[in-house]
């Protein structure tokens, strides 16, 4: 153990240490520190946890890249491609995706005793991936595709609260229809009215999706747009990693060739994606703010542990030590005091965020926020970085006013004893 090291020690575990004037004031330095961090962990695992819900309620029903006819337009009437494309091979075999399905879309009007509501009626085939939606169902399930059509329907609850429709119920769809002759010659534009039975109700809390989206067999959509078989509005891809979305989408929307497109979920969603990306800087305001406060607890604290030991600063001085080595017995002393500050912020601001992760203590309002309480997201590495950026900015701001040492003489020092 070095000189130094052994002396901050003394000092640290000194008898009067009761006695010393700047007790209260490292006492309020190691508060600031444990509650700075506490609320900087809690901070970023709320906001990473808030942010990862709703890109999971959004990818779970979008996926996180759609290959779609380049002419699609808004009306969620596409014109549609062949599900038999040269690409699927390489899609397969791209071991960043996890997972790929074709869809058709449609829209509708709901007509009830009640009321009447529009809604994008969204056709899925047996390679649909139910993950994400089984988890939102409040009641019911999803279908079995066969080898028969099916006339099941999954709604949200917002439609069946609005509605009036409850689980099995029947629900009637009307579409617009064109029909064509048989050389492919529109003739006219009908109305048609189809039936369909409710096997699940699901919530998402998202009101782009509850407010309009239903599942059922995508061969319903396929006989009502005329289409064949084999012909779908599009093909949609999961991927592996979310971090590498932007990458694996400019390599899919190459692969596919012209005629084609493959837009990501960020750039069908830019408003909420936009929002998401705001929010990382009002945290990054906070993790400045705090660090900063901590930082200036310390050097206060630092500065009043070095007026109330002048006089042994003089003597250390008078028995020959340099300013680097009484400057080391002061930083060691404050890091220990950062150190002890950091272990209780840790400890506070993880078992705050476990409560929450596993207790759901504190709620949100679902129609503002789009989830029903406050997400938690811990990272371990996360938290190694905020620990260490904390612990570098705090001591790295020591340095300068432990310089205030070389400034004190010894004799001036013995003398203001």
């Amino acid at each position: 153990m070095s000189i130094e090291r052994f002396i901050a020690k003394r000092i640290l575990s000194g008898s009067n240490a009761s006695n010393q004037l700047s007790r209260p004031i490292v006492r309020i330095s190691m508060l600031g520190i444990t509650l700075g961090l506490a609320v900087m962990i809690l901070a970023v695992a709320v906001v990473t946890g808030f942010q990862n819900e709703i890109k999971a309620k959004l990818i779970g029903f979008n996926s996180h890249i759609q290959i779609s006819n380049y002419d699609n337009n808004v009306s969620a009437e596409p014109k549609p491609i062949s599900k038999i494309q040269p690409f699927l091979n390489d899609l397969k075999a791209n071991t960043a995706i996890n997972h790929f399905s074709v869809y058709a879309t449609k829209n509708g009007i709901v007509k009830t005793n009640t009321d009447n509501e529009g809604i994008l009626l969204k056709g899925i085939d047996t390679d649909y991936d139910w993950t994400f939606i089984d988890k939102s169902f409040v009641e019911g399930k999803g279908f079995v595709l066969g080898d028969t059509v099916s006339k099941s329907i999954v709604i949200s609850k917002y439609l069946s609260d609005k509605l009036s429709l409850k689980l099995n119920d029947k629900m009637i769809i009307y579409f617009i229809v064109d029909r064509f002759d048989s050389v492919g010659t529109k003739i006219r534009t009908e109305t048609s009215g189809k039936d369909f039975y409710i096997s699940g109700i699901y919530e998402t809390g998202l009101e782009d999706i509850d407010h309009t989206l239903v599942l059922t067999d995508i061969r319903r959509i396929q006989k009502m747009n005329g289409w064949k078989d084999d012909q779908v509005a599009g093909f949609e891809i999961a991927i592996k990693d979310y971090k590498k979305i932007d990458e694996i989408g400019y390599d899919v929307d190459a692969l596919i060739g012209q005629g084609l497109v493959a837009m990501t979920i960020k750039q069908t969603n830019p408003a909420i994606f936009s929002w998401l990306d705001m929010i990382d800087i009002n945290v990054m305001v906070v993790l400045i703010l705090m660090v900063i406060v901590a930082g200036i607890n310390m050097i206060s604290t630092l500065l009043v542990l070095i007026l109330e030991r002048t006089n042994m600063i003089g003597i250390l001085k008078a028995m020959g030590a340099t300013n680097g080595s009484v400057q080391k017995i002061f930083l060691y002393n404050s890091m220990y005091l950062i150190g002890k500050g950091m272990l209780w912020g840790n400890i506070f601001g993880i078992v705050i965020a476990l409560v929450q992760q596993y207790c759901g203590i504190f709620k949100l309002d679902e129609k503002v926020y789009y989830i029903s309480q406050i997400p938690i997201n811990l990272n371990f590495w996360d938290i190694v970085l905020l620990n260490a950026g904390t612990a570098i900015c705090c001591v790295l701001m020591l340095i300068i006013p432990s310089f205030i040492i070389s400034k004190i003489t010894p004799v001036k020092a013995i003398r203001f004893s």
